[in-house]
């Protein structure tokens, strides 16, 4: 790499390996460097958390920071985000509130319905068993 390196941002975790792809991916020859005094529990963790500087080349500084801010990774002071709402998102369903008569008629009817499908279970199993031991005996 060329020893001219320009900072270009800090990042961690998920969104360091994200921005670091992106600019291998565009020809962008990167290096990142830790912060001094980050601490990471990679020992323990198996994943490098630590907050690491990401530098690039001077001539590829425009670059990447036009890349960057295309993937978000830095955000230009004073510019509004605006999200796009996803249109294949289900609308939020509105429940009615039940009346205490209702709740109970239903947790009666899930309780039976509970055991029945239990005993429905244990009687199937136990005639499987009765078959397979009829089998050898």
């Amino acid at each position: 790499m060329e020893e001219n390196l320009k900072f270009l941002l800090s990042a961690s975790g998920f969104e360091l390996e994200r921005v670091k792809t992106a600019l291998a991916d565009n020809g962008i020859p990167n290096d990142s460097k830790p912060q001094k005094r980050s601490y990471s529990a990679k020992a323990v963790t198996g994943v490098d958390n630590s907050e690491q500087d990401i530098y690039v080349a001077e001539s590829d500084y425009e670059k990447a920071y036009d890349l960057c801010v295309g993937i978000g990774a830095i955000r230009i002071e004073g510019e509004e985000t605006t999200i796009l709402e996803d249109t294949d998102k289900p609308a939020e369903e509105e429940f009615e509130e039940m009346s205490p008569q209702k709740r109970t008629a239903v947790r009666i009817v899930s309780a039976i319905l509970f055991i029945l499908i239990a005993a429905a279970v244990i009687f199937g199993v136990d005639s499987i068993t009765g078959w397979i031991k009829g089998l050898f005996g």
